[in-house]
């Protein structure tokens, strides 16, 4: 190693040293500044406290047996959960939930447009179709849930996107 290099080595060292401090020191004085200045500003924002406070509530409550539960009482979920919107005709109902399992075949629905799967179910009459739609079915080839798992809708919306199916596959 001549001279040149090992002077070379000794300068680059040096100012590798000097930016590794530079940057240790704005680092640390980055740190200095948060915990005096940004700190006491956050803590004391009412948006952080009340997000704290909401996080910080029990996830449940739960009434035991043979313990005073008077204290508890049936809250709502409140606007975030909010229950999805019943359709308001058998073609959106269709879209909404039937599609899901008739579009694709899922748990061997009959896909929408195979006329060969739905010919024999419309040949045993509409009766059977909105019976085995309202009520459930479990066939050789698959199961429907009742309602198609959409227990809150009424039996006329279940029942039109039944006729809505139908008029798909005819």
């Amino acid at each position: 190693m001549s001279k040149q290099d090992s002077h070379f080595f000794n300068n680059f060292s040096l100012v590798l040293g000097i930016l590794f401090a530079v940057t240790l020191g704005l680092f640390a004085f980055a740190r200095h500044v948060g915990a005096e200045h940004q700190a006491k500003q956050v803590t004391t924002d009412p948006r952080f406290i009340s997000s704290t406070e909401e996080r910080l509530q029990p996830v449940a409550r739960v009434a035991v047996a043979g313990q005073d539960n008077s204290a508890l009482k049936i809250e709502s979920a409140g606007p975030a959960v909010a229950a999805a919107a019943v359709p308001t005709s058998g073609t959106a109902a269709y879209e909404t939930a039937c599609a899901a399992c008739h579009g694709a075949g899922i748990a061997g629905a009959p896909k929408v447009g195979d006329k060969a799967a739905w010919g024999p179910r419309m040949a045993q009459g509409k009766a059977t179709l909105y019976t085995h739609a309202l009520q459930g079915f479990n066939g050789k080839t698959g199961v429907m849930p009742a309602k198609g798992g959409r227990t809150d809708w009424p039996d006329d919306l279940i029942k039109q996107a039944v006729d809505h199916m139908m008029e798909l596959n005819q």
